[in-house]
């Protein structure tokens, strides 16, 4: 099978109506504040039994078409001996993999970040590939203040995004690519529109330069929301009207589809958004989930560490993964809340 031919079939398993992505790639330090949060400590078999747990939940691949990993999880078994990624392929679910290495300081951007991993990126690639990896994700994050996120990083997060997604592209792996402006602050919506705005041109251009199929790839960007810490927090109606107004304005229609990151959002409110957007006329793109916390927290907090919750934590898993099945068909309810 071709290159092209693998990145179609994949793009064809990833994009279903009524189905998103699983954000289950939490770095271990991340992972770590997690199950902090619920008493317990952040060890190798802690984090394998979570992730083993929330891939075997019956009947997931409903609703769920992708799970990205962290590097670890790849190699992971269930407690059956199968490995995580067979275990999803088992659920319908494709196996996915974050490649990049973390964000730090842009130089002479001060309060800007940069992402790095490029170097060996081809490489790990194929070896991602070899243990089941079918797509790949690359973050990068973009702070709103006064002064930020400057010209500079906007063109250096763009060039790496689209240098990591023409080298997924060649070795057949899809890339989803994920420009995120961060919530955190006390900027408005209108600020948060004009800078995604600025964000995802410049995204688009620089995928351009470098050759990228964009009918092979998925774009995971942020919804366009108040800032945290603003007065006057946008509700669902204003949220996706605004961001479909952004996405008009910078998505070409090739980008088959368009699967949004939580980003801080509470789980009901990602969901009562997403439901939003998928409300609103919006061709010709699939709008979809690829949620982390926003899927899993509830879970998380059900599961605690303990065997013996595995049962009723990926019960409220399923039951939180259906109603952002049902936002993505632009059908869910607040009275379904009650129900899951």
């Amino acid at each position: 099978m071709s290159a092209r031919d693998e990145l179609q079939a994949t793009i064809n398993d990833l994009v279903q109506k009524g189905k998103g992505i699983l954000a289950a790639d939490e770095s271990n330090p991340t992972m770590a504040k997690r199950l902090k949060a619920i008493d317990v400590e952040s060890t190798e078999e802690h984090r394998r039994s979570y992730r083993s747990m929330l891939l075997s939940t019956v009947g997931i691949g409903e609703d769920i078409s992708g799970v990205i990993m962290f590097e670890e999880t790849l190699v992971q078994k269930a407690d059956d001996g199968t490995p995580l990624p067979e275990l999803a392929a088992k659920q319908g679910v494709v196996t996915g993999i974050k490649v990049d290495k973390g964000k730090g300081p842009l130089a002479g951007a001060p309060g800007d970040e940069i992402t790095k991993g490029l170097d060996g990126l081809g490489e790990r690639l194929q070896g991602y590939k070899s243990q089941g990896a079918r797509f790949a994700k690359w973050r990068c994050v973009y702070n709103i203040t006064d002064a930020n996120p400057s010209r500079l990083a906007i063109e250096a997060n763009a060039e790496v995004l689209a240098r990591y997604a023409a080298v997924c592209q060649e070795c057949g792996i899809v890339p989803i690519v994920e420009p995120e402006v961060l919530m955190d602050g006390d900027h408005s919506i209108e600020r948060c529109a004009e800078v995604t705005e600025a964000v995802q041109h410049e995204v688009f251009h620089a995928l351009h330069r470098h050759h990228v199929t964009l009918e092979h790839m998925v774009l995971k960007p942020n919804m366009i929301v108040s800032g945290k810490e603003h007065s006057h927090q946008a509700g669902p109606e204003e949220v996706a009207i605004q961001t479909l107004r952004i996405l008009r304005r910078t998505v070409p229609a090739a980008v088959p589809s368009i699967n949004f990151l939580s980003g801080g959002q509470s789980p009901e409110e990602a969901t009562a958004n997403l439901n939003a957007i998928n409300q609103q006329p919006h061709c010709p793109w699939e709008l979809s989930f690829s949620y982390g916390r926003a899927l899993q927290e509830t879970a998380l907090k059900a599961w605690k560490g303990d065997s013996a919750n595995v049962s009723q934590a990926q019960h409220v898993f399923r039951g939180r993964a259906r109603l952002n099945g049902a936002a993505q068909l632009g059908q869910y309810s607040n009275s379904m809340e009650t129900a899951a």
